[in-house]
C-alpha cells in the first residue's frame, strides 16, 4: 500500500495542530489520506491549519475543534464530539523559557498542566472510547521533546515516561 493511501478511511485526532510539529503531522496525515481533527487552544490557529491540509482523496474530512488539554471537561467534550480516533497524537505542548531561580510557580505548573497532564487527559479518554467501542486496535503518540533530556525538563520528558507506562496495556 502506498503511503498516500495507507490512512484512506482513517481519523485521526492531533493536539497541538495548529501550529508546530502538530500542523506538521495533520499534513503528513492528510497527505497519507487520514481525515484529520485539528485540535487546539487556538480557533484560528486550528483552522488556519484544517484549510491548508490535503482532502482530495476518496471519503477524506477534516475538521477543526477547540481544546484545552489541561481540561478534562474540555478533553471530554472533544473525545465525545467524534467517533473513536484510528490514531491519535498528542503534540500539545508550550514552553515557558525560564530557568529555575527566575521561573515562576504559575509558569511552572502551567507547563506541567499543558505537556503532562494534557497528555494524560487526552490519553485516557481516547483509550476508554476505543475499548468502550470495541476497536479491535488503535494507535496513540505522545511526542515529547529532547529538551526533556538536554535541561532535565520534566515536563518534557514526563510523556515519554507517561507513555512507555501504559503502551499495550489494557
Amino acid at each position: 500500500m502506498t503511503a498516500a493511501t495507507r490512512l484512506i478511511s482513517r481519523l485521526t485526532l492531533v493536539t497541538g495542530g495548529g501550529s508546530g510539529i502538530g500542523r506538521a503531522v495533520c499534513q503528513r496525515l492528510a497527505s497519507e489520506g487520514a481525515s484529520v481533527v485539528v485540535a487546539d487552544i487556538s480557533e484560528e490557529s486550528a483552522n488556519e491549519t484544517m484549510v491548508g491540509l490535503q482532502n482530495d482523496l476518496r471519503g477524506q474530512g477534516h475538521m477543526a475543534a477547540v481544546v484545552d488539554v489541561s481540561s478534562k471537561e474540555s478533553v471530554k467534550k472533544l473525545v465525545t464530539r467524534i467517533q473513536p480516533p484510528s490514531v491519535c497524537v498528542n503534540a500539545a505542548g508550550i514552553t515557558q523559557d525560564h530557568f529555575l531561580l527566575n521561573m515562576e510557580e504559575d509558569h511552572f505548573d502551567r507547563v506541567i498542566q499543558v505537556n503532562l497532564k494534557g497528555s494524560f487527559l487526552i490519553t485516557q479518554a481516547v483509550a476508554q472510547a476505543l475499548v468502550a467501542c470495541g476497536a479491535p486496535k488503535g494507535s496513540i503518540i505522545t511526542v515529547g521533546s529532547i529538551v526533556g533530556k538536554v535541561r532535565d525538563d520534566s515536563s518534557k520528558a514526563g510523556p515519554a515516561g507517561l507513555s512507555s507506562a501504559h503502551s499495550a496495556r489494557r
